[in-house]
Formats: structure tokens, C-alpha cells, sequence
């Protein structure tokens, strides 16, 4: 069990990082930064976040089981019960809806190789590979990743800042590659 004053460090901690990831990016953020803001020691911080990735991390947990649940439990398309081309194209909306309120926070925690080790990603290719199963679909070991690639959180960012895409030309976009589930 945590004790109390830990409990509150964690608290100031990630409340202090919030504030501080949505004022600029989490990469211009340093651990001194969020230390300070907080109120607490580095010692302190280091010890539960050993980088900004794991507090980055921790923000977007409460987030990504919200939509884990969604998948499992709720209602279709994304939830069960819906053909996996419709539920595919119903996680691409759902992710977007994900990276569009929380990129600051991804872009923190999902850098380059780092976002292949988040559990968040495995449930996501467990997710997209169980639907490329369920489709019957050929060679799905390999298409996994190439389908959960777009959603890198660099490639949304790439797409809304310096393209300017919007939130619905990337979702329907996204649903084109669901025609690889029909056949």
C-alpha cells in the first residue's frame, strides 16, 4: 500500500507535469522542470519516474484504459459484435479522438522504438491483430504493425501541425486502409 505523503508526491508530480507537458512540448519539459513545479526533491521524483516518458506514461494510463474497456465491452463497431473492417475503422476514429486530445502527452510518452515497449501498444496490436484474424486475412503477422504505423504519435503530429490535416481527413484516410480486412 502507498503511503499518504507518497501518495501526494505522485499526485503533485503528475499534476505538475500535466501543466507543464500542455504548456509546450513534453520534449522541452526537463525532469527539473516537473521537480519544481511539483515542489518535491529530484531524489523524490527519480525514484517513482525514472523519465519523462514513465510520468508521460502515467497521464495518459487513466485514457488509454478507458479506450482498452471501450474495445472490449462497448458497444459496436468498437466494442464487439460489428464485422472487424467496421471495428477496425471504429479504433483508426477512436485513436485520432486519443492523439487529438492527448498528443502532448504521447509525444512523451511514445518516442521511436520506446512506444513498441508500452503496454498501451501491445494491447493495440493484440487488438488490430485479433481483427486480422477474425477477417481471415493473409499475412497478418506483417500487417499489424503497418496498420498501427499511422498512428504514430510523430506521424499524427507531422499530419496536423506541418500539413494541417484535418482530425477527419486523417479518420477517413485511416478507414481506407480497413479495405485490407475485405480481402
Amino acid at each position: 500500500m502507498e503511503r499518504a505523503d507518497a501518495a501526494r508526491n505522485r499526485a503533485r508530480i503528475l499534476e505538475a507535469a500535466a501543466l507543464l507537458f500542455a504548456e509546450r512540448s513534453p520534449q522541452d519539459v526537463t525532469m527539473d522542470d516537473i521537480a519544481k513545479k511539483a515542489g518535491v526533491g529530484r531524489g523524490t521524483l527519480y525514484r517513482r519516474y525514472p523519465d519523462r516518458a514513465s510520468i508521460a506514461v502515467a497521464l495518459l494510463d487513466e485514457h488509454e484504459r478507458a479506450l482498452q474497456e471501450r474495445l472490449l465491452r462497448g458497444e459496436p463497431p468498437l466494442g464487439p459484435g460489428a464485422p472487424p473492417a467496421e471495428r477496425l475503422a471504429a479504433f483508426y476514429a477512436a485513436m485520432v479522438r486519443l492523439l487529438e486530445d492527448h498528443s502532448h502527452l504521447v509525444l512523451g510518452s511514445e518516442v521511436g522504438r520506446s512506444r513498441f515497449e508500452t503496454g498501451a501498444y501491445g494491447f493495440w496490436r493484440a487488438h488490430v491483430r485479433a481483427l486480422l484474424v477474425a477477417a481471415g486475412t493473409p499475412g497478418r503477422d506483417a500487417l499489424v504493425d503497418v496498420l498501427l504505423a499511422p498512428l504514430a504519435p510523430e506521424v499524427y503530429d507531422y499530419q496536423r501541425t506541418v500539413l494541417g490535416l484535418t482530425t477527419e481527413q486523417i479518420t477517413r484516410a485511416l478507414t481506407r486502409l480497413t479495405a485490407v480486412l475485405d480481402g
